[in-house]
């Protein structure tokens, strides 16, 4: 070894980072042929965190400030390099140091549809949008589970791994809540709310901190929304019928058969066809007959009621099965649905 590497080596003397790149999580500084000197200074500067590793192993910890590097000051390098008194010779160890800054106005959305299972609906498939922030919370699990010895780890790295965790997360939250979908759509702080505690423990599992999670934008299944769409016009069209769920029914009943028709995929494509047809006739005939009745007369007696299994729910569960068989589509099944859901949230 030549005299002007053995300077070099003695004379490394101050380890800091000056983060002069932006979206930078994790630094390694670099140590190639070099030593730390004994009585060196460290400087961690405020939003940072700086840990020595010694041979992949996590060692000594320090936050903001200036620390003059001995054996006192490294007890657990120190009791891994098994200094068994003072040293006074430089020696090997990597340094990390950590932004633990929080990163404000990170952008969060469902590029796919996610299925979530819903109360009211079964299964129902949204896309939402907002926004997030985070910081290292604890640069320990973050080296050992994400950034590892890379020279460098960056912000567009960890949110790859947040991406996926945030969406999983939201689905199984979502699913689980005892808060119909609808009220969480409608009031969006609810529905941060309700994923928010889940994903800050998604996010503690890698030594990441949650600061803030918001929802901005939901968007509802076209079925879906067509739906609500037209309870919504139904509720304003007061003159359909004194009682306003009555009057809803009948314009269900109304714009149900061109809707059916038009839709291949529609109720006939997966079976129901004539029986769909009849039922919804026999549907229109009663709602029409009970406005056109003259006052006072007596309407004809209703055919008997379908029984329970026959039902609206129990054609739900029945398209349900034909779905998880494979026997039908997705589409098919969000049209299908669609078309009953008409008349069960009415």
């Amino acid at each position: 070894m030549g005299l002007g590497s053995f300077i070099k080596k003695q004379f490394i003397d101050v380890l800091q980072w000056t983060e002069d790149k932006e979206g930078v999580l994790a630094w390694r500084f670099p140590m190639t042929d070099q030593e730390i000197q004994n009585g060196g200074v460290l400087v961690v500067r405020d939003s940072q965190v700086a840990v020595f590793v010694n041979e992949g192993q996590v060692a000594d910890v320090f936050g903001p400030g200036t620390h003059t590097l001995t054996t006192q000051t490294l007890p657990l390098l120190t009791n891994l390099k098994n200094w068994d008194k003072l040293f006074d010779s430089p020696f090997k160890s990597d340094v990390y140091f950590f932004s633990t800054r929080v990163q404000t106005g990170r952008k969060w959305g469902t590029q796919q549809p996610i299925t979530i299972r819903d109360k009211d609906f079964d299964m129902i498939r949204v896309r939402a949008f907002g926004m997030y922030s985070y910081r290292v919370a604890d640069p320990r699990k973050f080296y050992t589970e994400l950034s590892g010895t890379r020279e460098e780890y960056t912000r567009e790295d960890v949110e790859d791994q947040l991406r996926g965790i945030l969406m999983s997360t939201m689905a199984s939250s979502l699913g689980s809540a005892n808060v119909a979908f609808l009220d969480m759509a409608a009031n969006q702080a609810l529905m941060a709310q309700e994923v928010r505690g889940d994903l800050a423990d998604a996010f503690a599992r890698y030594g990441i901190g949650l600061d803030e999670f918001n929802v901005a934008s939901v968007s509802l299944p076209e079925e879906l929304q067509a739906a609500l769409d037209e309870r919504i016009s139904a509720g304003m069209k007061g003159g359909l019928s004194a009682d306003k769920m009555g009057g809803f029914t009948k314009f269900q009943v109304a714009s149900a058969i061109p809707l059916a028709a038009q839709n291949e995929g529609g109720i006939a494509g997966i079976g129901a066809g004539l029986g769909a047809g009849v039922m919804l006739g026999q549907a229109m005939g009663q709602a029409v007959g009970s406005t056109l009745a003259p006052a006072g007369s007596q309407a004809a007696p209703s055919a008997p009621s379908a029984p329970a299994e026959d039902g609206i729910e129990a054609r739900l569960e029945k398209l349900k099965g034909l779905l998880e068989k494979g026997l039908i589509s997705a589409a098919d099944y969000d049209g299908a649905k669609a078309e009953l859901l008409k008349k069960l949230i009415g």
